[in-house]
């Protein structure tokens, strides 16, 4: 009798003990509608499947990709380096910080960098943002990177912490995104869950060599694409699983509006098809798995995401995640048309871009250590 309360009394004592502690995060409450079901267009099936992995244990975590007009491929990966895939060769390009032999390792991507979007501008240059540095150009053959914005300067006198989307326009101009201004890379996890809508999209001029906040107040910021006339472009809002679109031209300029919103999934990058639809890569589904849909069940409550996070290291959230490969494809109208399911992640999942070239498409991802392509 005198065991059973004495362990009743520790553990209240343990579970005061850490109410009482800090929390690192400083949740909203928001809550989600019901995630959409899975039938019509969204139906289960398993066409990644015919997905083939590419230079597996050489490329960690491919986050974007881009062309240049020979037809070579370029993206980054979570260890600070970019790469060139040319007549099916791995080449290295250079480090976005330091290459030390930790360069990989989450403790040291604010020494190494972490290039998150990578396109081509019309000069023949690579334009990367990188998470923990700035914006860049980057002379795709020697290597050499121009620093165009440092995070330290950012804009508005607030400084870039997470560098993430990137677009480029047919006149040179770039959009990019800063996903939190709170929170790093390392630390994207306490952004999803925190759900605060400190992100930003930001417009760079590179004639004029000045940066402007286009949008503010976002919910983490991510992945963009531009329509096809560039009258608007649309921005991922991943922690609120929804696509914002932004018009930049017309009689609507300045005016943002939800163009997919309750999605089955968290989106990563946006981009345009040779149709003109839209394919949009899922990082995280919100299908039910062990306790899913973890995120949703939590969200309204901030009280119970203080306390999650004060007793749960970072590193276990991925065991509440489950592992299912998905990407949509979305009309210009904001209809989800089809989607691309790898329901037991036997090829891919943590989808991060869906990249068309020469017939095929290239899946990126988060952090697993290779590429997907996939016949069309």
């Amino acid at each position: 009798m005198y065991l059973k309360c004495g362990f009743s009394v520790a553990v209240l004592a343990a579970a005061f003990g850490i109410y009482l502690l800090p929390s690192p995060i400083d949740p909203e409450p928001f809550m989600f509608n019901k995630p959409p079901p899975l039938i019509g267009p969204l139906t289960i099936n398993r066409k990644l499947h015919q997905g083939r992995r590419l230079f597996y244990g050489q490329l960690k975590g491919p986050e974007s990709f881009t062309t240049d007009n020979e037809g070579n491929l370029y993206t980054g990966t979570v260890d600070g380096k970019l790469w060139q895939i040319r007549d099916g060769q791995l080449s290295f390009i250079t480090q976005m910080g330091k290459n030390v032999s930790e360069c990989g390792t989450s403790d040291f991507e604010p020494v190494c960098g972490r290039p998150h979007g990578v396109r081509m501008d019309r000069s023949g240059h690579l334009i990367v943002v990188d998470s923990y540095f700035g914006l860049f150009k980057v002379h795709p053959q020697t290597g050499e990177k121009t620093l165009l914005v440092s995070n330290e300067d950012g804009t508005d006198g607030i400084p870039f912490r997470f560098l993430n989307g990137l677009e480029v326009s047919s006149n040179g101009t770039i959009y990019f995104t800063d996903s939190s201004s709170k929170w790093g890379r390392q630390h994207h996890r306490y952004e999803v869950l925190e759900t605060n809508h400190l992100g930003r999209l930001l417009q760079y001029n590179p004639m004029k060599q000045t940066t402007v906040t286009l949008l503010d107040g976002l919910y983490m910021a991510n992945g963009l694409a531009l329509s096809p006339e560039e009258d608007y472009i649309l921005i991922a809002e991943t922690s609120v699983c929804r696509i914002l679109r932004y018009w930049l031209t017309g009689s609507k300029a300045g005016v943002k509006e939800i163009f997919v919103d309750n999605m089955p999934g968290y989106p990563d990058n946006i981009r345009i098809s040779a149709m003109g639809t839209y394919r949009v890569g899922v990082s995280t589904t919100r299908f039910p798995g062990l306790f899913l849909p973890f995120l949703d069940i939590i969200a309204p409550y901030p009280a119970l995401k203080r306390f999650i996070v004060k007793v749960t290291p970072l590193s276990l959230y991925n065991i509440l995640l489950r592992k299912h490969g998905l990407f949509l494809e979305i009309s210009d109208l904001g209809e989800i048309l089809d989607s691309f399911h790898d329901p037991d992640g036997s090829v891919t999942w943590a989808i991060s871009d869906v990249f068309e070239h020469q017939g095929k498409l290239y899946l990126g991802n988060t952090d697993l250590p290779f590429l997907v392509v996939l016949s069309q």
